[in-house]
């Protein structure tokens, strides 16, 4: 393990000859880098950019921040949380090659590691043409912290370059023209995830998003059953939303969700004594915003030990009136 304890040398001041007079700590500086971060990956997104990616270090290596490299060139430098970044402003049909250095609070820094190399297509002016969703999706847990998403081929008139996956509205992974499957690691065990597929071409012109898919990871070992609500959805009406879900195994009654509206917590759904729902559960809400207001929604329950669970898949919808 990268990050012990530091160690401690101990100074010691002898006076005379009856024994030890004063005792001194210090800590030795910390010169050992981070690995190299593992995993890393270039995909060509248009003509002239490129999207890089990298597995997350592990917690004990200490890293505060990333570094990105084209060749010598230092192009990004990006947080500890973020392991993916788009390269922009490059060259048509050139190649390239990157690498991604990890940082720590010490200001160490690791090597390289092997770069990750790409070529990118060539420009198609002025293309403006749409291209086609992917027309299915589908996606399947593979462990507490992986997923697959696979999906079906899009089309273009000068091409498809990349296919972008998307995880509640945020890109997380870009992946090959010829591919139609994908994994997805570093994920939380025991949470409902959506995923959604985008196409893109050489112009960097996007499809519409494909279905939309939901996978559940499993718990960890140990962890016990899933505390996530499951079968979430929501439907909007007249000044009003209607959301059902299907309560978690809590081991008792769940009378408490926490109710999120694009990304912000905003109410507490409480239910009293004779009124817990079994089975399905459904609560409405009056807004008052105006009509074309997007929200995502999404919720998480009280567990019996007072802490939430996992959240609940998440819903966009848009306020009629």
């Amino acid at each position: 393990m990268r990050r012990s304890a530091p160690t401690l040398a101990l100074c010691l001041a002898v006076a005379g000859i009856t024994g030890i007079t004063g005792i001194t700590a210090y800590t030795a500086p910390d010169t050992e880098p981070p690995p190299a971060p593992a995993g890393l990956t270039a995909q060509a997104g248009s003509a002239t950019s490129v999207h890089v990616m990298w597995d997350a270090a592990a917690d004990r290596d200490g890293v505060t921040g990333y570094q990105v490299f084209e060749a010598d060139r230092l192009v990004r430098e990006l947080p500890a949380e973020k392991t993916m970044v788009d390269i922009t402003g490059l060259a048509p049909q050139t190649g390239y090659a990157f690498t991604v250095r990890a940082g720590d609070a010490a200001g160490n820094l690791s090597g390289p590691g092997p770069a990750a190399r790409v070529t990118t297509p060539a420009a198609k002016a002025e293309d403006r043409t749409a291209l086609t969703a992917p027309a299915t999706t589908t996606a399947r847990a593979t462990g507490p912290r992986s997923a697959q998403v696979s999906w079906t081929a899009a089309t273009d008139d000068s091409g498809v370059t990349a296919y972008d996956v998307y995880q509640g509205g945020v890109r997380i992974h870009t992946a090959g023209p010829g591919e139609s499957a994908t994994a997805l690691n570093n994920l939380r065990p025991d949470t409902v995830y959506t995923f959604t597929v985008r196409a893109r071409d050489g112009a960097d012109n996007s499809s519409p998003d494909g279905p939309a898919v939901d996978v559940t990871t499993p718990p960890a070992s140990g962890d016990g059953p899933g505390t996530a609500p499951a079968e979430f959805a929501a439907t909007a009406s007249p000044g009003a939303v209607t959301l059902t879900w299907t309560a978690p195994d809590t081991g008792g009654e769940t009378t408490e969700y926490e109710l999120y509206v694009n990304g912000l917590p905003t109410t507490v759904i409480q239910f009293g004594a004779g009124a817990v729902p079994s089975g399905r559960a459904e609560h409405r809400l009056t807004v008052a915003e105006p009509a074309g207001t997007v929200w995502a929604v999404k919720l998480r329950a009280r567990l019996p030990d007072g802490n939430w669970g996992s959240f609940s898949a998440e819903r966009r919808i848009t306020l009629v009136a």
